[in-house]
């Protein structure tokens, strides 16, 4: 049976089968030299992106923010912070990336805002009872004088998601303090949002990552959850503060400003449900034209339970007529070769569970530097951390600073040519070994395998997956008569009887004899 089988991507719709590789604008290159990355370092890597083989760049918030959360913390939806440039930057930036043939795809944040936009102080000001609060999650408190919060709602970096003002009432914050909620039931924020969506489009920007896109909507009566450590069921369990039914209007209205622009322009949601079912709801016909599927990142390991996932997602998304969108790794999350095991043995599985997202019908997500193999960085100096996890938990859990590492490019020294001085975050001397320099010539590195694969995959037809018999611990599927990929997930070779001529190995080998090893995935001419 054929599982993921469509129309493979044109130029009415390119993204459905893109590969999207995602740039963390702070750690990806800096042109001005004060350690950060930024648009003018983006721009100049662009060539770059062209030479790896990716179709789009998507661009994590570069918008004015106090930094409280890397910028998602934003201050303002329609501008540039100076940190990463000005708008004429930006402008420079895509009318480049259009030149190569790159498409260009933005965050942008509407669970919350920045504590520091002018809404909430405005809100602050006006004090309970005020229009003005209406456009956040404003409530009194519980108890004999409102001292506890509303209701028993945590926030995903830890602690209560309520904090309390001066004149007594409590505002909702899903993330940091720093990151209110906005009220998705107030028409007035659907329409500025509708205008900052067109400002960019306006600009000329391909589409939008809809950061948190499963929240936007909570559950009218916030309702207790009865739950500790709620973080633990994202994607797992009903909360109702995520997944709401009502959310889904907001993306049709979306789906229609984005249609009304020449060009295909397109929505992804960065979005949690508890089951595939419930995820492809925000992929139908009028809403969105992808959402993430973070089912495959957290999979463990194994055959089983990678085509358990891999099942499930085409039938869901098949179902609705979407594309399966496919992820290993992001600025949230350990990077797939500390994931996978770390050392030698996480490095060959990254490589091979790269080959088989690539091998996949659908689009595919890389985030910078797993094409280099970078792995996570376990042992940041504590002063250097930045991410509100590190403070929010008592200083328990190091946070997502490890996977933001700025990208090594060249050179003996760190930090390896991400700027004319130093990095924001320090940059470990070993990486030299890994930098786009050093991979770039040699044929057995990941850099290669990546850019071979991606090369490869153009050539694929719109087929969906059938998948073959397998011994044990291997899957096995044919993407219609052009391609046979095999993966091994054991740690001992296998020999498999299968059909065509070597096109591509995980672990760079030059030829086929028909013993694949372990933690290692071949493509063939089937």
């Amino acid at each position: 049976m054929l599982r993921g089988a469509g129309v493979r991507g044109t130029a009415a719709d390119w993204w459905r089968d893109a590969v999207v590789y995602q740039v963390y604008v702070r750690s990806f290159a800096d042109a001005d030299g004060d350690g950060i990355g930024d648009l003018a370092g983006v721009r100049a890597r662009l060539p770059y992106l062209v030479e790896l083989g990716v179709d789009a760049v998507w661009l994590t918030p570069f918008y004015p923010s106090p930094m409280a959360d890397g910028g998602y913390d934003v201050a303002d939806y329609c501008d540039v912070d100076p940190m990463f440039g000005t708008l004429d930057d930006f402008d420079d930036l895509l009318a480049r990336a259009h030149s190569l043939g790159l498409k260009v795809i933005v965050d942008v944040v509407p669970n919350h805002t920045s504590d520091a936009h002018p809404w909430f102080a405005e809100a602050l000001e006006a004090g309970p009872g005020d229009p003005a609060r209406e456009r956040y999650l404003f409530r009194d408190g519980r108890g004999e004088s409102g001292e506890l919060p509303p209701n028993d709602w945590e926030s995903i970096f830890g602690g209560p998601a309520w904090t309390r003002v001066p004149d007594g009432q409590w505002y909702l914050h899903l993330f940091a303090p720093e990151q209110p909620d906005l009220n998705w039931r107030n028409p007035q924020i659907r329409a500025e949002f509708a205008k900052v969506l067109e400002f960019w489009l306006d600009r000329g920007v391909d589409g939008f990552r809809i950061d948190v896109a499963h929240g936007m909507i909570k559950h009218p009566d916030l309702p207790d959850t009865g739950l500790h450590q709620q973080i633990s069921l994202l994607g797992r369990a009903e909360l109702p503060y995520f997944d709401q039914d009502e959310v889904h209007g907001i993306y049709r209205e979306w789906r229609e400003l984005l249609d009304s622009y020449e060009g295909a322009r397109i929505g992804v949601a960065e979005a949690w449900a508890p089951t595939s079912q419930r995820l492809a709801r925000y992929v139908r016909p009028d809403e969105l034209h992808q959402a993430f599927n973070m089912a495959l990142l957290e999979s463990p390991w194994s055959a089983d339970g990678f085509r358990a996932v891999i099942d499930d997602s085409l039938a869901a998304n098949d179902a609705v007529g979407a594309t399966t969108t496919w992820v290993l790794g992001n600025h949230d999350v350990k990077r797939p070769v500390t994931r996978y095991g770390d050392g030698a043995t996480g490095l060959r599985r990254a490589r091979a569970a790269a080959l088989l997202s690539f091998a996949l019908p659908g689009s595919v997500y890389v985030y910078q530097g797993e094409e280099l193999g970078l792995p996570e960085v376990l042992d940041l100096p504590e002063e250097v951390l930045q991410d509100p996890v590190w403070e929010r938990s008592g200083r328990t859990d190091r946070g997502r600073d490890g996977c933001r590492v700025p990208m090594p490019w060249e050179g003996a020294d760190a930090p390896f040519g991400f700027g004319p001085a130093g990095s924001w975050l320090p940059v470990p001397p070993g990486w030299a070994q890994l930098s786009v320099e050093a991979q770039r010539e040699r044929d057995d590195s990941v850099l290669s395998t990546y850019r071979k694969a991606l090369a490869l995959r153009r050539e694929l037809g719109s087929d969906g997956l059938e998948w073959m018999d397998a011994p044990s611990g291997v899957l096995a599927f044919r993407r219609g008569p052009g391609l046979v990929c095999a993966v091994n997930f054991g740690s001992e070779p296998v020999s498999l009887d299968l059909p065509g001529r070597l096109l591509c190995r995980s672990d760079a080998g030059a030829d086929w004899s028909g013993v694949l090893p372990g933690d290692t995935a071949v493509w063939l001419a089937g």
